[in-house]
């Protein structure tokens, strides 16, 4: 498969994650981060959030779910990936993944993707972040027939 095709299989991908007591317990014994930001609710509060802030970077873990597990294809690996976070996100949080078709480069087996991740509130979405992620076709993927 070359990163055309894939990119004409689909120039929409929408994913749902939801940040549960599992993933933040995963994330934060990865990272060993323990800022009482996100740890101790009466610090999140005297900040002005009602409840602990979730790490943000949890979402890029969610990207890296996406281009792994949620492409038709196996062969790829993220290059580069940037997220900017618009709003804090909270345990029990259902995030939805809109990730469109940004630009294509056969020369160089280079795919892009614009990202927003969105949540309900109130029964409107409301963005959290914003970014994007390219990925690369790995070698041989396209003779191997790949995805």
């Amino acid at each position: 498969m070359t990163v055309s095709e894939l990119a004409e299989k689909k120039t929409e991908y929408r994913q749902v994650y939801r940040i549960t007591d599992g993933v933040y317990a995963a994330f934060q014994f990865c990272s060993r981060d323990y800022n009482p930001l996100h740890t101790d609710p009466a610090f999140a509060a005297s900040h002005g959030f009602g409840e602990c802030v979730m790490y943000g970077n949890i979402l890029n873990a969610f990207v890296s779910h996406f281009v792994g597990m949620a492409l038709p294809v196996r062969d790829v690996m993220i290059q580069k990936q940037e997220l900017a976070f618009h709003k804090p996100c909270f345990l029990g949080d259902e995030l939805t993944l809109c990730a469109h078709v940004d630009f294509v480069s056969e020369a160089v087996n280079v795919l892009a993707f614009k990202l927003r991740f969105t949540r309900n509130r109130d029964g409107k979405p409301e963005t959290v972040a914003k970014g994007s992620v390219q990925i690369g076709l790995l070698r041989g993927a396209e003779t191997e027939g790949g995805g």
